[in-house]
Protein backbone atom coordinates (compact mmCIF):
# COMPACT_ATOMS: atom_id res chain seq x y z
CA UNK A 1 0.00 0.00 0.00
CA UNK A 2 1.27 3.62 -0.61
CA UNK A 3 1.64 6.42 1.15
CA UNK A 4 -1.55 7.79 -0.81
CA UNK A 5 -3.68 5.16 -0.41
CA UNK A 6 -3.10 5.05 3.25
CA UNK A 7 -5.51 6.18 5.12
CA UNK A 8 -9.01 33.26 14.03
CA UNK A 9 -10.66 35.33 12.21
CA UNK A 10 -9.59 36.52 8.91
CA UNK A 11 -10.13 39.60 6.78
CA UNK A 12 -13.03 38.80 4.42
CA UNK A 13 -11.33 39.77 1.19
CA UNK A 14 -8.13 38.06 1.98
CA UNK A 15 -9.70 34.00 2.21
CA UNK A 16 -8.65 31.69 4.13
CA UNK A 17 -4.92 32.67 5.65
CA UNK A 18 -2.24 30.45 5.24
CA UNK A 19 0.56 29.50 8.48
CA UNK A 20 3.38 31.66 5.56
CA UNK A 21 1.02 34.75 5.23
CA UNK A 22 2.86 38.20 5.92
CA UNK A 23 1.84 41.58 6.53
CA UNK A 24 3.11 43.40 3.33
CA UNK A 25 5.26 45.51 5.78
CA UNK A 26 7.32 42.56 6.60
CA UNK A 27 8.05 41.52 2.70
CA UNK A 28 10.34 43.60 1.44
CA UNK A 29 11.04 43.59 -1.82
CA UNK A 30 15.33 43.04 -1.56
CA UNK A 31 14.12 39.62 -0.53
CA UNK A 32 12.58 38.96 -4.14
CA UNK A 33 16.04 37.86 -5.36
CA UNK A 34 16.26 34.80 -3.17
CA UNK A 35 12.32 33.86 -3.26
CA UNK A 36 13.30 30.58 -5.26
CA UNK A 37 15.63 29.00 -2.41
CA UNK A 38 12.56 30.58 0.13
CA UNK A 39 10.18 28.35 -1.76
CA UNK A 40 11.59 25.33 -1.88
CA UNK A 41 13.22 25.95 1.82
CA UNK A 42 9.13 26.74 2.63
CA UNK A 43 8.09 23.65 1.15
CA UNK A 44 10.70 21.62 3.34
CA UNK A 45 9.89 23.67 6.53
CA UNK A 46 6.46 22.54 6.88
CA UNK A 47 7.67 19.96 8.85
CA UNK A 48 8.86 22.33 11.71
CA UNK A 49 6.27 22.21 14.10
CA UNK A 50 3.95 20.07 15.94
CA UNK A 51 1.13 20.91 13.85
CA UNK A 52 2.75 18.75 11.05
CA UNK A 53 4.61 16.83 13.68
CA UNK A 54 5.00 13.66 11.75
CA UNK A 55 5.95 15.64 8.16
CA UNK A 56 9.07 16.95 10.14
CA UNK A 57 11.15 14.01 8.57
CA UNK A 58 10.77 15.51 5.54
CA UNK A 59 13.50 17.83 6.12
CA UNK A 60 16.12 15.34 7.57
CA UNK A 61 15.11 12.76 4.74
CA UNK A 62 15.87 14.64 1.90
CA UNK A 63 18.55 16.42 3.60
CA UNK A 64 20.73 13.27 5.85
CA UNK A 65 18.84 10.19 4.27
CA UNK A 66 22.18 8.28 5.56
CA UNK A 67 20.94 9.53 8.94
CA UNK A 68 16.78 8.88 8.49
CA UNK A 69 16.50 5.32 9.70
CA UNK A 70 18.04 6.77 13.16
CA UNK A 71 15.95 10.00 13.53
CA UNK A 72 12.65 7.84 12.77
CA UNK A 73 13.41 5.29 15.11
CA UNK A 74 14.43 7.68 17.79
CA UNK A 75 10.54 8.88 18.04
CA UNK A 76 8.95 7.14 20.84
CA UNK A 77 5.80 4.81 20.22
CA UNK A 78 2.84 4.75 22.01
CA UNK A 79 0.87 1.40 22.56
CA UNK A 80 -2.48 0.88 22.57
CA UNK A 81 -2.87 4.26 21.27
CA UNK A 82 -6.42 3.67 19.63
CA UNK A 83 -9.85 2.20 20.85
CA UNK A 84 -10.62 -1.39 20.56
CA UNK A 85 -14.12 -1.69 20.33
CA UNK A 86 -15.88 -3.59 17.23
CA UNK A 87 -15.35 -2.02 14.01
CA UNK A 88 -18.81 -1.53 14.01
CA UNK A 89 -18.41 1.13 16.56
CA UNK A 90 -15.47 2.86 14.44
CA UNK A 91 -16.17 5.63 11.77
CA UNK A 92 -15.69 4.00 8.44
CA UNK A 93 -12.46 4.56 6.90
CA UNK A 94 -12.92 6.11 3.23
CA UNK A 95 -10.96 5.30 0.18
CA UNK A 96 -8.48 7.57 -1.05
CA UNK A 97 -9.59 10.39 1.31
CA UNK A 98 -5.79 11.17 2.53
CA UNK A 99 -5.10 10.77 6.47
CA UNK A 100 -6.05 12.52 9.51
CA UNK A 101 -3.63 12.70 12.77
CA UNK A 102 -4.43 13.93 16.26
CA UNK A 103 -2.04 16.36 17.53
CA UNK A 104 -2.01 16.20 21.53
CA UNK A 105 -0.22 18.64 23.79
CA UNK A 106 -0.32 17.43 27.46
CA UNK A 107 -0.84 19.61 30.69
CA UNK A 108 1.61 17.29 32.14
CA UNK A 109 1.31 16.77 35.95
CA UNK A 110 5.11 15.35 36.29
CA UNK A 111 8.67 16.81 37.20
CA UNK A 112 10.02 15.21 34.03
CA UNK A 113 9.16 14.70 30.65
CA UNK A 114 6.48 12.43 30.19
CA UNK A 115 6.80 11.97 26.25
CA UNK A 116 9.37 11.57 23.49
CA UNK A 117 12.61 9.25 24.05
CA UNK A 118 14.05 11.53 27.04
CA UNK A 119 10.83 10.48 29.26
CA UNK A 120 10.93 10.27 32.83
CA UNK A 121 7.37 9.44 33.76
CA UNK A 122 4.57 7.41 31.98
CA UNK A 123 3.12 9.11 29.35
CA UNK A 124 -0.25 8.52 30.70
CA UNK A 125 -1.53 7.80 34.62
CA UNK A 126 -5.08 8.39 35.46
CA UNK A 127 -5.09 11.91 36.29
CA UNK A 128 -2.09 12.74 36.13
CA UNK A 129 -2.17 14.13 32.60
CA UNK A 130 -4.95 16.31 30.56
CA UNK A 131 -4.54 17.37 27.16
CA UNK A 132 -4.13 20.88 26.77
CA UNK A 133 -3.83 21.31 23.01
CA UNK A 134 -5.93 19.21 20.70
CA UNK A 135 -5.68 19.84 16.71
CA UNK A 136 -6.65 17.34 14.31
CA UNK A 137 -4.46 17.58 10.79
CA UNK A 138 -5.62 16.80 7.36
CA UNK A 139 -3.31 15.92 4.97
CA UNK A 140 -5.38 15.78 1.48
CA UNK A 141 -4.91 12.35 -0.45
CA UNK A 142 -2.96 13.99 -3.66
CA UNK A 143 -0.77 15.88 -0.57
CA UNK A 144 -0.99 19.22 -1.68
CA UNK A 145 -3.13 20.83 1.12
CA UNK A 146 -2.84 20.42 5.13
CA UNK A 147 -5.92 21.90 7.33
CA UNK A 148 -5.01 21.67 10.95
CA UNK A 149 -8.14 22.13 13.11
CA UNK A 150 -8.29 23.30 16.72
CA UNK A 151 -10.91 22.04 19.28
CA UNK A 152 -10.96 23.89 22.64
CA UNK A 153 -9.99 21.57 25.84
CA UNK A 154 -12.75 22.90 27.44
CA UNK A 155 -15.14 22.10 24.82
CA UNK A 156 -18.40 20.33 26.24
CA UNK A 157 -18.64 16.70 24.40
CA UNK A 158 -20.00 13.53 25.85
CA UNK A 159 -16.76 11.82 26.82
CA UNK A 160 -17.91 7.52 26.19
CA UNK A 161 -18.29 5.56 29.83
CA UNK A 162 -18.18 9.08 31.68
CA UNK A 163 -20.70 11.22 30.36
CA UNK A 164 -20.64 14.81 28.95
CA UNK A 165 -17.44 17.11 30.22
CA UNK A 166 -14.74 18.78 28.98
CA UNK A 167 -12.82 17.05 26.40
CA UNK A 168 -9.43 17.54 27.68
CA UNK A 169 -11.12 14.99 30.50
CA UNK A 170 -10.60 12.25 28.14
CA UNK A 171 -7.24 11.70 28.42
CA UNK A 172 -7.11 12.22 31.92
CA UNK A 173 -9.62 9.43 32.64
CA UNK A 174 -8.66 6.99 29.70
CA UNK A 175 -5.59 7.98 27.91
CA UNK A 176 -4.59 7.84 24.65
CA UNK A 177 -7.29 5.61 23.60
CA UNK A 178 -10.48 6.78 24.97
CA UNK A 179 -8.96 10.41 23.96
CA UNK A 180 -9.37 9.08 20.36
CA UNK A 181 -12.58 7.64 20.70
CA UNK A 182 -14.34 10.82 22.31
CA UNK A 183 -13.00 12.81 19.30
CA UNK A 184 -13.80 10.05 16.75
CA UNK A 185 -17.53 9.75 18.41
CA UNK A 186 -17.69 13.85 18.03
CA UNK A 187 -16.14 14.32 14.19
CA UNK A 188 -17.40 11.17 12.81
CA UNK A 189 -13.76 11.05 11.09
CA UNK A 190 -11.36 7.99 11.66
CA UNK A 191 -7.94 8.98 13.09
CA UNK A 192 -5.22 7.27 11.11
CA UNK A 193 -2.82 8.64 13.67
CA UNK A 194 -1.62 10.30 17.06
CA UNK A 195 1.30 12.36 18.31
CA UNK A 196 1.92 13.78 21.45
CA UNK A 197 4.32 16.20 23.19
CA UNK A 198 4.07 17.43 26.43
CA UNK A 199 5.29 21.38 28.07
CA UNK A 200 8.39 20.06 28.91
CA UNK A 201 9.32 18.99 24.85
CA UNK A 202 7.70 22.12 23.75
CA UNK A 203 9.75 24.66 25.65
CA UNK A 204 12.96 21.91 24.17
CA UNK A 205 11.53 22.38 21.00
CA UNK A 206 11.27 26.35 21.01
CA UNK A 207 14.73 26.45 22.14
CA UNK A 208 16.19 24.18 20.10
CA UNK A 209 15.58 26.73 17.55
CA UNK A 210 16.61 29.11 19.42
CA UNK A 211 13.57 30.92 20.37
CA UNK A 212 10.84 32.16 18.58
CA UNK A 213 9.48 35.57 17.33
CA UNK A 214 5.96 36.74 18.36
CA UNK A 215 4.60 40.10 17.25
CA UNK A 216 1.65 41.26 20.12
CA UNK A 217 -0.29 43.59 17.66
CA UNK A 218 -1.71 45.27 21.27
CA UNK A 219 -0.68 45.39 24.93
CA UNK A 220 -2.42 43.18 26.86
CA UNK A 221 -2.87 43.97 30.82
CA UNK A 222 -2.26 41.76 33.14
CA UNK A 223 -5.28 39.90 34.65
CA UNK A 224 -4.97 37.81 37.45
CA UNK A 225 -2.10 35.27 37.18
CA UNK A 226 -2.14 36.15 33.37
CA UNK A 227 0.98 38.68 32.73
CA UNK A 228 1.25 41.81 31.05
CA UNK A 229 1.88 41.75 27.11
CA UNK A 230 3.16 45.20 25.68
CA UNK A 231 2.60 45.79 21.66
CA UNK A 232 5.42 44.56 19.80
CA UNK A 233 7.53 42.08 18.62
CA UNK A 234 8.68 39.76 21.44
CA UNK A 235 11.97 36.91 21.07
CA UNK A 236 10.72 34.20 23.09
CA UNK A 237 12.77 31.22 24.88
CA UNK A 238 10.75 28.05 25.06
CA UNK A 239 9.82 29.26 29.24
CA UNK A 240 7.91 32.79 27.79
CA UNK A 241 6.80 30.63 24.22
CA UNK A 242 5.14 28.35 26.85
CA UNK A 243 3.36 31.44 28.91
CA UNK A 244 2.41 32.84 26.11
CA UNK A 245 0.65 29.78 24.70
CA UNK A 246 -1.00 28.60 27.70
CA UNK A 247 -2.65 32.11 28.92
CA UNK A 248 -5.83 32.47 28.40
CA UNK A 249 -7.56 34.48 31.46
CA UNK A 250 -5.83 37.91 30.23
CA UNK A 251 -7.44 37.52 26.36
CA UNK A 252 -11.23 38.56 25.52
CA UNK A 253 -12.25 35.31 24.53
CA UNK A 254 -10.17 32.97 26.83
CA UNK A 255 -9.90 29.42 25.39
CA UNK A 256 -10.93 30.22 21.96
CA UNK A 257 -7.93 33.01 21.86
CA UNK A 258 -5.85 30.42 23.66
CA UNK A 259 -5.98 28.20 20.70
CA UNK A 260 -5.09 31.30 17.90
CA UNK A 261 -1.88 31.94 20.28
CA UNK A 262 -1.39 28.45 19.58
CA UNK A 263 -1.36 28.49 15.79
CA UNK A 264 0.25 31.55 15.95
CA UNK A 265 3.14 30.42 17.76
CA UNK A 266 3.53 26.79 15.22
CA UNK A 267 3.30 29.59 12.39
CA UNK A 268 6.13 31.61 13.85
CA UNK A 269 8.44 28.72 14.85
CA UNK A 270 8.20 27.72 11.35
CA UNK A 271 9.41 31.07 9.70
CA UNK A 272 11.80 30.69 12.59
CA UNK A 273 13.20 27.43 11.34
CA UNK A 274 13.69 29.07 7.76
CA UNK A 275 14.92 32.36 8.73
CA UNK A 276 17.33 30.76 11.05
CA UNK A 277 19.33 28.48 8.23
CA UNK A 278 18.35 25.36 10.41
CA UNK A 279 17.67 23.06 6.96
CA UNK A 280 20.92 24.44 5.36
CA UNK A 281 22.90 23.69 8.33
CA UNK A 282 23.69 19.83 9.03
CA UNK A 283 24.39 20.81 12.68
CA UNK A 284 21.33 22.81 13.45
CA UNK A 285 19.54 20.03 11.59
CA UNK A 286 20.64 16.95 13.42
CA UNK A 287 20.17 19.04 16.79
CA UNK A 288 16.65 20.09 16.03
CA UNK A 289 15.31 16.18 14.61
CA UNK A 290 17.49 14.75 18.03
CA UNK A 291 15.15 16.78 19.66
CA UNK A 292 12.19 16.36 18.06
CA UNK A 293 13.14 12.61 19.02
CA UNK A 294 13.40 13.34 22.68
CA UNK A 295 10.51 15.13 23.14
CA UNK A 296 7.86 13.42 20.72
CA UNK A 297 5.20 10.30 20.69
CA UNK A 298 3.39 8.55 17.98
CA UNK A 299 1.39 6.08 17.76
CA UNK A 300 3.07 2.57 17.38
CA UNK A 301 1.04 1.85 13.87
CA UNK A 302 3.29 4.77 12.50
CA UNK A 303 6.29 3.06 11.63
CA UNK A 304 9.50 4.16 10.09
CA UNK A 305 8.48 3.45 6.76
CA UNK A 306 5.26 5.63 7.29
CA UNK A 307 7.56 8.37 7.92
CA UNK A 308 9.50 8.08 5.13
CA UNK A 309 6.51 7.73 2.82
CA UNK A 310 4.68 10.36 4.27
CA UNK A 311 7.63 12.68 4.34
CA UNK A 312 8.49 11.82 0.47
CA UNK A 313 4.68 12.29 -0.52
CA UNK A 314 4.31 15.80 0.98
CA UNK A 315 7.57 16.96 -0.75
CA UNK A 316 5.09 19.17 -3.37
CA UNK A 317 3.02 20.80 -0.76
CA UNK A 318 3.32 24.25 -0.93
CA UNK A 319 3.18 27.17 2.10
CA UNK A 320 -0.03 28.01 1.20
CA UNK A 321 -1.37 25.21 1.46
CA UNK A 322 -1.58 25.15 4.81
CA UNK A 323 -4.21 26.55 7.14
CA UNK A 324 -5.21 26.96 10.46
CA UNK A 325 -8.52 27.25 11.96
CA UNK A 326 -10.71 26.75 15.04
CA UNK A 327 -13.68 24.58 15.54
CA UNK A 328 -17.26 26.40 15.12
CA UNK A 329 -18.17 28.37 18.62
CA UNK A 330 -21.03 27.64 19.28
CA UNK A 331 -20.85 29.89 22.50
CA UNK A 332 -19.60 29.92 26.05
CA UNK A 333 -22.14 28.26 28.94
CA UNK A 334 -21.45 27.19 33.03
CA UNK A 335 -22.34 23.99 33.42
CA UNK A 336 -22.29 22.42 37.42
CA UNK A 337 -20.05 25.57 37.93
CA UNK A 338 -17.66 25.05 35.05
CA UNK A 339 -16.64 27.22 32.24
CA UNK A 340 -17.10 25.63 29.15
CA UNK A 341 -17.11 25.78 25.14
CA UNK A 342 -20.25 24.71 23.22
CA UNK A 343 -19.52 23.71 19.77
CA UNK A 344 -21.51 24.77 16.85
CA UNK A 345 -22.98 21.37 15.67
CA UNK A 346 -24.14 21.94 12.95
CA UNK A 347 -21.60 24.33 11.26
CA UNK A 348 -19.11 21.65 12.72
CA UNK A 349 -20.66 19.34 10.92
CA UNK A 350 -20.55 20.44 8.10
CA UNK A 351 -16.51 21.02 8.57
CA UNK A 352 -16.25 17.56 9.95
CA UNK A 353 -17.86 15.97 6.87
CA UNK A 354 -15.08 17.81 4.53
CA UNK A 355 -12.40 16.60 6.43
CA UNK A 356 -13.76 12.98 6.02
CA UNK A 357 -14.31 13.76 2.41
CA UNK A 358 -11.21 15.13 1.88
CA UNK A 359 -12.71 18.09 0.62
CA UNK A 360 -11.25 21.01 2.75
CA UNK A 361 -10.23 23.09 -0.02
CA UNK A 362 -13.86 22.99 -1.23
CA UNK A 363 -14.82 23.84 2.66
CA UNK A 364 -12.77 26.74 2.90
CA UNK A 365 -13.63 28.46 -0.69
CA UNK A 366 -16.79 28.57 0.42
CA UNK A 367 -16.45 29.52 3.82
CA UNK A 368 -14.04 31.71 3.56
CA UNK A 369 -15.90 34.74 5.51
CA UNK A 370 -17.39 32.43 8.43
CA UNK A 371 -14.61 30.06 9.15
CA UNK A 372 -12.23 30.79 12.19
CA UNK A 373 -9.20 30.78 9.95
CA UNK A 374 -5.79 32.49 11.72
CA UNK A 375 -5.50 35.72 10.83
CA UNK A 376 -2.27 37.70 10.73
CA UNK A 377 -2.98 39.93 13.98
CA UNK A 378 -3.32 37.76 17.13
CA UNK A 379 -3.84 38.51 20.59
Amino acid sequence: MTAEERPGEADQDQGPLSIFDHDDEQDPSAEEEDAAPRRRRGRRLLVWTLAVLLVLFGGGFGALVWTADHYASSVSRIPNAFPTGPAAQQPAAVPHSGQTFLLVGLDARADGPTTGRAAKAPAWQAGAQRSDTMMLMHISADRKSVSVVSIPRDTWVPVPGHGKAKINAAYSWGGPALMVQTVQDLTRIRIDHLAVIDWNGFRALTDAVGGVDITVPRTIEAKGDAREWTAGTHHMDGAEALLYVRERHGLPNGDLDRTKRQQNFLRALMLRTMDSGTLSSPARLTGLLGTVGDVVSVDDRLGNGDLYDLAWSLRGVRPDGVHFMNAPFGGFDTVDGQSVVLMDDGAAGVLWDAMRTDRMDDYLAQHRTSADTLGDKVD
